[in-house]
């Protein structure tokens, strides 16, 4: 199977003024797209609003940004995802008790 059978197109993606060329899925490209946009407002909005100019730097406060939203976003999931266990649990106790009446 080649490249254009399962989908994949080259495109190249502008990070911190620096061209990567990378080869996505067709579905991918629109989310990929998007994330290098939200990552280059990102270190615009650092550059702006403190003294910092190294593009290292601004990226590497990025990656903290974005390392430290994604893992306040999983253990929310986590959360919900126990508080649900929780009240299924709870469920089943209540129809158990009703039906062995």
């Amino acid at each position: 199977m080649n490249q254009a059978q399962m989908g994949e197109i080259s495109i190249k993606i502008n990070i911190a003024d620096r061209v990567y060329p990378l080869k996505v899925n067709m579905e991918e490209e629109e989310v990929i797209r998007r994330a290098a946009k939200i990552i280059n407002d990102r270190i615009k909005e650092y550059q702006d609003n403190y003294a910092v100019r190294d593009k290292q730097d601004l990226l590497s406060m990025c990656v903290l940004h974005y390392a430290t939203a994604t893992l306040k976003a999983e253990k929310k999931v986590m959360n919900v995802d126990t508080d649900v266990a929780e009240k299924v649990y709870e469920l089943d106790q209540l129809l158990t008790d009703f039906f062995s009446k």
